[in-house]
């Protein structure tokens, strides 16, 4: 989640111009079909193992994260594989439930990607590193725009390997990795399904309400000013049920970092929500904001806070085995 007050709610500007906020040039990007490389990291009798590095369609200027870099899980079949995107949240060792939960789907014939985002330590220029994960506004909205057009990156590679089949396409998406996942979701309609855990929408509460120290910034922040802006969001909502997204203009360009924004563009599409009800980070408030604008879709509560639900982690994989063959591998 955001570590700044009201990330990006002044106009971010370029060479001293201000920057006309738009979907499109947020979250689109030029596509390319080379530079993809792989190379194998593991056999196994029912599985290989493929490191992945591919150049990011957005040049932020730094080198450390210029090239998209993940790990490929990719069943021995005969078959087109259906693919599921595992987006891991802060911390590198959020890593650990995607890759345990990979390693299960890939022997019930699904190729699992697993991309380190821009704030992996893989990834993360210097320059942010130093300060992680206090972002500035400007950082925090290319983190996002990068994350989620690398999900969009790695379905055109999908898309021109014969291994898989790009028709039955998922994400999961944990903490931080299931905003950015939502996101992705709700701007690219080639995913038919999504798992967000430990994840919401409405991120003006989340911080609002969040009681963990390192993320609560509204303290420079009055009720009335928080009610104002969550107000000013409801009606922002409101407005974006009635125009195409694609052409409205986002004069808050933190709009275009909220799950909120995109709840109508997935809601009919499979969701399964899983959360904890004593999360610090992802307040229950904020979580049902977005479940009730996604349309009510099949949630899960687990008596732990944000890190602890991962105790549940058997019933987790089962809930998230039992939707991944009912919406990708069934089809």
């Amino acid at each position: 989640m955001n570590n700044t007050n009201d990330p990006c709610n002044s106009i971010l500007t370029e060479q001293g111009e201000e920057i006309s906020f738009t979907l499109k040039n947020t979250y689109s990007y030029p596509k390319t079909n080379h530079g993809f490389t792989n190379s194998l990291k593991q056999q196994r009798k029912d599985f290989s193992r493929y490191y992945i590095e591919f150049p990011s369609a957005i040049d932020t200027g730094n080198t450390e994260n210029s090239m998209v870099k993940g790990e490929l899980f990719l069943p021995h079949t005969n078959q087109r594989a259906p693919l599921m995107i595992l987006v891991h949240g802060m911390g590198d060792q959020s890593t650990i439930p995607c890759r345990l939960i990979s390693r299960k789907l890939v022997r019930d014939g699904v190729a699992c990607f697993l991309p380190y985002l821009t704030i992996h330590s893989r990834r993360i220029p210097s320059s942010m590193k130093e300060h992680f994960p206090g972002f500035s506004a400007r950082e925090w909205y290319q983190s996002y725009r990068i994350s989620v057009i690398d999900i969009q990156q790695i379905i055109d590679w999908a898309e021109r390997d014969e291994r898989i089949d790009p028709c039955r396409t998922g994400v999961l998406g944990i903490s931080f990795g299931g905003l950015v996942s939502s996101i992705a979701m709700g701007v690219d309609q080639r995913i038919k399904a999504g798992i967000f855990i430990v994840s919401g929408g409405n991120s003006g509460k989340m911080e609002w309400l969040s009681q963990s120290k390192r993320y609560k910034n509204n303290e420079l922040m009055s009720e009335q000013e928080y009610q104002d802006r969550q107000m000013a969001y409801k009606a922002f909502l409101e407005e974006i049920h009635q125009h195409d997204l694609l052409n409205v203009n986002f004069t808050n360009p933190s709009y275009l970092l909220d799950p909120m924004t995109f709840a109508e563009s997935i809601k009919s599409r499979r969701i399964q929500m899983i959360n904890a009800k004593y999360d610090k980070y992802i307040p229950r408030q904020a979580v049902t904001d977005f479940w009730r604008a996604c349309g009510k879709p099949p949630i899960k509560w687990f008596p732990s806070g944000h890190t602890s639900i991962w105790l549940w982690a058997a019933t987790i994989f089962k809930t998230v085995h039992s939707v991944t063959r009912e919406n990708l591998i069934s089809l």
